[in-house]
């Protein structure tokens, strides 16, 4: 008698890859508050205000921007929730209706996977007796029922590497004489965007160098702009 066949179900691989999603995320998120508030603020201090002004707007734009991050991420997962609910129902409902048709559904799926037929059939009918949703949903739908993402938690991720990253050019340029401070900002904020653009491309297995020179040129010119708008809006206040 030949022992019971079953398709991995790759538990680790998606522990991994999951955790890797939310480092991604955290970096991205870090970055945009980096770039975000070091735009701010330097814009800010080429208006020439004072120190307590500067205080107030760039605490104001760390609290703004990261309760945008975390009510985009929240309402972005939670349609991508409701939507992964939706296929997940109705993917149970065709089941009930036509089982012999999802399973030689799932046959072809595993066939193509380079499995035999005969053998592909002995796992689907295995897969099936044990968990017909949870096989359909991973192998059909690319949906694990039993990791789906949690809106709350991306919200809140989001939020945190945001004000992360949004409180190192905010420190530098408050900690700062107020002379050299734009620049200090200014190298702070560089070091910065090169250790998250370093970290991204390690996570994406891509070019680190591509992606620092990328991320800082971005944030150089994002701090360029913004102070010239502020020392020109300064100038005629």
């Amino acid at each position: 008698m030949s022992s019971p066949v079953e398709m991995p179900v790759g538990d680790e691989g998606r522990q991994l890859s999951s955790k890797l999603n939310w480092l991604r995320a955290g970096v991205m998120g870090a970055n945009d508050g980096i770039v975000s508030i070091a735009g701010m603020v330097v814009g800010v201090a080429g208006a020439a205000v004072s120190n307590e002004a500067l205080l107030a707007a760039g605490f104001a734009a760390l609290a703004a921007g990261a309760l945008s991050m975390a009510v985009g991420e929240y309402v972005s997962v939670s349609s991508q929730r409701d939507s992964q609910r939706a296929e997940l129902e109705n993917e149970q409902a065709q089941l009930a209706r036509n089982p012999e048709y999802e399973l030689q559904q799932l046959t072809r799926l595993i066939h193509a996977e380079g499995i035999d037929q005969p053998l592909a059939r002995q796992v689907a009918r295995q897969l099936t007796e044990k968990d017909p949703l949870t096989a359909h949903a991973r192998l059909e739908l690319g949906i694990d029922p039993k990791v789906l993402s949690n809106p709350w938690q991306a919200g809140l991720a989001s939020m945190l590497a945001f004000i992360a990253g949004g409180v190192i050019p905010l420190a530098a340029i408050l900690l700062s004489a107020r002379d050299i401070a734009v620049s200090v900002t200014a190298v702070a904020v560089v070091i910065a965007l090169g250790v998250t653009g370093s970290v991204s491309a390690h996570f994406g297995r891509a070019p680190k160098l591509r992606a620092v020179l990328r991320t800082v040129g971005g944030g150089i010119l994002a701090m360029g702009i913004t102070y010239s708008v502020g020392s020109l809006v300064g100038a005629q206040i």
